[in-house]
């Protein structure tokens, strides 16, 4: 059996095929949340979230520095990452989108920090912020991971710009 030949690199690519070629990368989804100064609920859509070390615990994620929550971010303590199960796309939607009170929807309670957790996520990484840093057109975050809840749940995925569901290999 031969390999399937990659496509020839492109030498600088555009934001359009380098979104397209990183949607081959099939993500999880998360909403990944904390509380601004005054202490409202801040919360967004992500799948830029990553694991970085298992000793410290840390993990990683990306927000684009033109997003309207990006000082409630830079200027919390703590977050929360909540990996969205299979039946939250509507969820993640409203996170995604300008919706005014997206804490309308969803189960809600407060975590370390008072980062907000999601109840019926797949999992929940509480974290404190170890970092911030500009790269690029994004921020960069490290959390150190304080305390996490995991459940035997089918996660979200989203893969070439769509939802979709994680099936079983037979």
């Amino acid at each position: 059996m031969s390999l399937p030949t990659p496509a020839p690199a492109t030498p600088s690519p555009g934001t359009r095929e380098l979104r397209t070629a990183l949607g081959r990368f099939a993500t999880g989804v998360t909403i990944v949340t904390c509380r601004d100064t005054p202490g409202a609920p801040v919360g967004l859509t992500c799948n830029s979230f990553n694991a970085l070390s298992l000793e410290p615990p840390l993990v990683l994620w990306s927000l684009r520095r033109a997003s309207p929550n990006l000082a409630a971010f830079v200027g919390a303590g703590h977050f929360a990452v909540n990996v969205l199960a299979e039946d939250q796309i509507e969820l993640s939607r409203r996170f995604a989108s300008s919706a005014p009170d997206r804490f309308a929807e969803g189960v809600w309670h407060d975590g370390t920090g008072g980062a907000p957790l999601l109840v019926g996520a797949a999992a929940v990484f509480e974290c404190e912020t170890v970092s911030h840093q500009d790269v690029g057109d994004h921020v960069l975050f490290i959390g150190r991971v304080l305390r996490l809840a995991d459940a035997a749940l089918p996660p979200l995925v989203f893969h070439g710009g769509r939802y979709h569901l994680l099936g079983e290999i037979l």
